[in-house]
């Protein structure tokens, strides 16, 4: 398949994070860049998994020579064991056929009770520190950007977020430039958890933008906060007391 050197990855994740940062990337007004799509067939059989589903999909922005400029995947919410398995044949997917490694860049939003610093939960201490990044690789346009605008979480941060914590391995593994930024989710009532989920959302979603070269619309943003708020929880559960 052929492929940007700019890559966003995205996991296609329940609460629609992803989903909402892919739809509200576009091209500029002025922009000649036009749109691609394509669906992803990752064969897992080799791993032992059935899977008779698409894979997920991709968009790619070219311009008017036909080069590609920036590609944004999105991945199927797959599950573990098979999680890893598809995010493996992605990676070489989007690496194979490239004459030099693309450069990633891949948005998560994560509860802060999944990111631990000794011991402890890494609570946003205010809005402006609920974004960070790691950086996989050498230094690059990308990790200049998020350098410039957000910090790195402190160091030994232990991430228990599957996805997350599997690209992160996969790209090291791989020796794969990436750049994973990493948005907290609000833990506050449902009210005041839309305002802060939304700031977060926005932040990222312009950040992506400008390293994909595209630009990002709030209005076409969809987000519940009842889908993340701490508080909101399943009739089903009030049987387990």
């Amino acid at each position: 398949m052929k492929v940007a050197e700019k890559i966003v990855f995205l996991w296609n994740d329940s609460d629609g994070f992803a989903a909402t940062v892919a739809d509200s990337l576009s091209p500029n007004p002025s922009s000649p860049l036009r749109k691609l799509e394509e669906q992803i067939d990752l064969p897992l059989d080799k791993y032992g998994v059935e899977d008779g589903g698409t894979g997920g999909s991709v968009v790619h922005f070219v311009d008017g020579n036909g080069d590609y400029q920036v590609s944004i995947f999105l991945l199927r919410s797959y599950e573990p064991p098979a999680l890893v398995c598809a995010m493996n044949e992605l990676l070489d997917l989007i690496t194979r056929e490239a004459s030099t490694p693309p450069t990633i860049v891949a948005p998560f939003l994560v509860a802060a009770s999944k990111l631990k610093f000794n011991n402890r939960s890494l609570e946003a201490s205010s809005r402006a520190a609920s974004l960070h990044y790691f950086q996989v690789g050498p230094e690059t346009e990308a990790t200049r950007l998020l350098a410039s605008r957000i910090d790195k979480p402190p160091p030994l941060t232990q991430i228990h977020y599957e996805p997350l914590s599997c690209l992160l391995h996969l790209a090291r593994v791989k020796g794969l430039p990436a750049s994973i930024l990493i948005g907290q989710k609000s833990s506050s009532n449902p009210h005041k958890a839309l305002d802060e989920d939304l700031k977060v959302i926005n932040e990222t979603g312009e950040l992506v933008a400008s390293y994909a070269g595209l630009s990002f619309s709030r209005d076409r943003i969809k987000w519940n906060a009842s889908k993340t708020a701490k508080e909101e929880k399943s009739p089903w559960r009030a049987l387990y007391g």
